[in-house]
C-alpha cells in the first residue's frame, strides 16, 4: 500500500530556468556578415559601394546644396557641385497644386482634410452605422470635393444632380459626426431617436426609414447652408501638380474595387453572355499598356459619344484609367474567388441564402481578406502610373517638374525636381505597403 500511494504523488519537476540569450549585436552581425570569406568580403564591398554612395548623396543633397538663390546661374556660381534645391522650392506650390489660383489654394486643402475627416469615425468602434461610413465616402464625398475644387454659386451653376448629392453628402457628414459625438458621450445615436417617428409610418425595416428620415432631414438643412456660399469657379484645366494626381490615383483606387468585383462576377457568371462580355473587357484592357488607354480614351472615345455631348480631358482619362485598373483587380479578385472552399456556397445555399446575399455576405469578404496583398500592389501600381497622363498634356506633378527646366531662371534643372518627385512617390507608396501590412495582420489574413 505504502508504495502504491508513493507511486501516485503528484511531485512536481522543478521549474526550468529560462534561457538566457547571449547573442549580442557583434555576435550577429559575425555570425551573418563575417561566417565566411566569401560573406566576409562581400560584406566590407557592400560597406565600401553604400559609404560611397551614401556620402557622394549627401554631399549633393546635403552639404554642397544651395538653398536659397534667384536664379540657376546664382546656383552654380555658388556651388556648382551641389544640388540646387532653390528652384525647387521656388516653384513648389506649382509642384503641389499646379496651376490653381493662389488664393482659392485653400480648397484643395480643405477637400483633403474633409477626406481624411470623413474616415475619422471608423476607430470608433460604437458609432451607429459605421460599416456605411467607407461606402459614403467613395459614392458621396466626390460630390463634395468636386463642388469644392470646381466652385460656382451653390444650386445655380452646379447642375441639379450634383447639387443634390452634394447636399446629400455634407448631410451624411453631419450625421456621422454627430452620431460619433453621441456614441463618446453614451447617448443614443440619432436613428434611435427618429425610431419612434419611423415606426409611426411602418412597421418593418423601422431602423432604415429611420436613417431616411435623420439623413434627408440633414441633407436639406446642409443644402440650405450651402446655398449661402458662393466659390469662385477654377476650370479643370488650371489643376495639377500632385493634387491632379492625387485626384487621378483615388478616384481610380476607389472605383477599381466596384468594378473589379462585378467584372470578376459577370466572368464566373454561366450566363455566356455576360461571361464572354466581360472576359473581353477583361483581356482587352489587359492586353495593352496604360499609355495606349490613355491614348484612345482621348482621341477614339469622343467619336463614339453623341455629338451634343463632350467630355473634359481628365473625365476621359478617369474612364480609361477606371476601366485599366478595374481589369487588372477583377483579375485578383477571381483568385480570391476561387481559393474560397465549394462548402461555404453550399453552407450559404442550407441557410436559403440566394446569390447576392451569398456573395455580399459571405464570399465576397473572405476573398478580398485572401486577396489584400495583391490589392494593395494594384494599388501601388495605380499610384505610380498616375503620372503617364503627363504624356497626353495634363499638368501633374511630372509636367510641372518638367516646366522647371523650361522656366527661364531654372533653365536645364531637371535632376532636382525628379530627386524630389522620387522620394515623395517612395513616402506614399512606402506608407500604403506598411498600412497593407498592418491590415492584414488585424484581419489574419494568414490564419
Amino acid at each position: 500500500m505504502n508504495t502504491d500511494a508513493q507511486l501516485k504523488r503528484f511531485v512536481p519537476s522543478p521549474a526550468r530556468k529560462p534561457k538566457s540569450s547571449d547573442m549580442t549585436i557583434l555576435r550577429w552581425i559575425r555570425s551573418r556578415c563575417f561566417n565566411s570569406i566569401g560573406n566576409s568580403i562581400l560584406t566590407v564591398l557592400v560597406l565600401g559601394l553604400a559609404f560611397y554612395v551614401i556620402d557622394y548623396a549627401l554631399n549633393w543633397a546635403v552639404f554642397d546644396a544651395v538653398w536659397h538663390a534667384a536664379n540657376r546661374r546664382e546656383c552654380m556660381d555658388i556651388s556648382p557641385e551641389g544640388a540646387c534645391w532653390a528652384g525647387v522650392i521656388d516653384w513648389f506650390n506649382g509642384l503641389m497644386y499646379g496651376r490653381y489660383p493662389h488664393e482659392e489654394q485653400w480648397r484643395v486643402n480643405l477637400g483633403v482634410i474633409l477626406a481624411v475627416a470623413w474616415l475619422l469615425p471608423l476607430s470608433c468602434r460604437s458609432i451607429a452605422h459605421r460599416s456605411l461610413v467607407l461606402i459614403s465616402w467613395v459614392g458621396l464625398y466626390p460630390f463634395l470635393g468636386a463642388w469644392l475644387f470646381l466652385g460656382g454659386a451653390f444650386g445655380v451653376e452646379t447642375g441639379l444632380l450634383h447639387t443634390v448629392f452634394t447636399s446629400l453628402a455634407a448631410g451624411f457628414m453631419v450625421m456621422i459626426y454627430l452620431n460619433w459625438v453621441l456614441a463618446l458621450l453614451n447617448r443614443p445615436s440619432l436613428t434611435d431617436l427618429a425610431y419612434p417617428l419611423a415606426a409611426r409610418f411602418t412597421a418593418r425595416q423601422t431602423h432604415i426609414y429611420s436613417l431616411l428620415i435623420v439623413w434627408l432631414v440633414l441633407a436639406v438643412i446642409s443644402g440650405a447652408v450651402l446655398s449661402q456660399v458662393a466659390l469662385p469657379p477654377v476650370a479643370i484645366e488650371r489643376w495639377g501638380g500632385l493634387f491632379l494626381t492625387l485626384i487621378i490615383a483615388s478616384f481610380a483606387i476607389t472605383m477599381s474595387i466596384p468594378i473589379g468585383v462585378l467584372l470578376a462576377l459577370g466572368r464566373r457568371s454561366k450566363l455566356p453572355v455576360i461571361h464572354w462580355l466581360c472576359l473581353l473587357i477583361i483581356e482587352l484592357a489587359r492586353a495593352v499598356p496604360l499609355i495606349t488607354v490613355l491614348f484612345m480614351a482621348v482621341t477614339l472615345l469622343p467619336i463614339f459619344l453623341p455629338s451634343d455631348m463632350e467630355l473634359n480631358k481628365l473625365s476621359q482619362v478617369l474612364c480609361a484609367v477606371c476601366l485599366f485598373s478595374g481589369a487588372y483587380m477583377a483579375e485578383n479578385i477571381r483568385g480570391g474567388l476561387q481559393a474560397i472552399p465549394r462548402g461555404q456556397y453550399e453552407a450559404a445555399q442550407t441557410l436559403g441564402l440566394g446569390y447576392w446575399m451569398t456573395m455580399l455576405l459571405i464570399i465576397l469578404p473572405q476573398a478580398l481578406r485572401l486577396m489584400i496583398p495583391n490589392i494593395m500592389t494594384s494599388f501601388i501600381s495605380i499610384l505610380k502610373d498616375t503620372t503617364l497622363v503627363s504624356i497626353i498634356g495634363l499638368f501633374d506633378i511630372m509636367l510641372m517638374a518638367r516646366n522647371i527646366a523650361n522656366d527661364k531662371d531654372w533653365v536645364g534643372l531637371h535632376t532636382e525636381p525628379l530627386a524630389m518627385i522620387s522620394i515623395l512617390f517612395f513616402v506614399l507608396c512606402y506608407g500604403m505597403s506598411q498600412y497593407s501590412i498592418n491590415l492584414e495582420k488585424r484581419l489574419k489574413v494568414n490564419r
